[in-house]
């Protein structure tokens, strides 16, 4: 029972193929399956590894955040009037660059970040893993969140900077600022974009994993194997 419990936990975590799950389970040696915690959290920790570079490698492809409509990136509330009033001029087309560009960054920056993301996961414990089993639909999410996020945005924070840069959302940004500013009448903006991507490009990342999740926990017909159909009988 034990062991199917700890089966459990890792099914919620990898959010991998059934196979990667099976090597994860044939990595902890007959004999102490169930009786060392350490040999336990370290199987967890080695199938969130995958999990985690499974669902960022999503985030990371072209259109991964701005084609995405659960993590796709919008302007923020000081911008929408911007982007209406670049719209209502005639520069529409400069208004979806801007939009775009800063997607761009987050799908940029996430690709670079993704082994800080990975190491910054690697702290699991026998104990997180009890209480995550016990927890709600979205426990692991919450762990991942609650233990990653502060020192993931001043790793994020530098490389969407950098992203900036790389993919010309600066320029265009500047660009776009330039413009509306010099519309008469506006009341002038100079918002922190770098910020501003980078907690949404963090959302994004959580969000993800929250899907896969959920999808896990909950839906029968994603369980393909048998092990997997075991595994989540013990929560129906």
């Amino acid at each position: 029972m034990f062991y199917k419990k700890i089966a459990l936990v890792c099914s919620i975590f990898i959010m991998v193929s059934c196979a990667e799950l099976q090597n994860v389970v044939n990595t902890l040696p007959t004999g102490q399956i169930g009786t060392d915690p350490t040999m336990i959290a370290n199987g967890l920790r080695q199938a969130l590894d995958f999990g985690i570079d499974k669902q960022v490698t999503k985030l990371t492809q072209k259109d991964g955040f701005y084609k995405n409509k659960l993590v796709k990136i919008l302007l923020p509330q000081e911008l929408q009037k911007v982007d209406q009033t670049l719209r209502d001029i005639g520069l529409s087309s400069l208004a979806d660059e801007g939009l775009k560009v800063l997607n761009r960054a987050a799908e940029d920056a996430v690709k670079e970040a993704t082994p800080i993301f990975v190491d910054a996961v690697k702290d699991i414990t026998f104990n997180d893993a009890k209480n995550i089993l016990l927890g709600p639909d979205n426990a692991a999410t919450n762990y991942l969140e609650n233990k990653t996020d502060t020192a993931l945005y001043s790793k994020f924070n530098p490389v969407i900077q950098n992203s900036f840069s790389k993919v010309g959302a600066d320029r265009i940004w500047t660009n776009i600022i330039t413009k509306y500013n010099s519309v008469p009448f506006v009341n002038k903006v100079n918002p922190d974009l770098t910020d501003y991507v980078t907690n949404e490009a963090l959302k994004g990342v959580y969000t993800m994993i929250g899907v896969e999740e959920k999808k896990i926990r909950n839906s029968v017909s994603s369980r393909t194997t048998t092990l997997l159909r075991q595994v989540f009988a013990l929560q129906d």
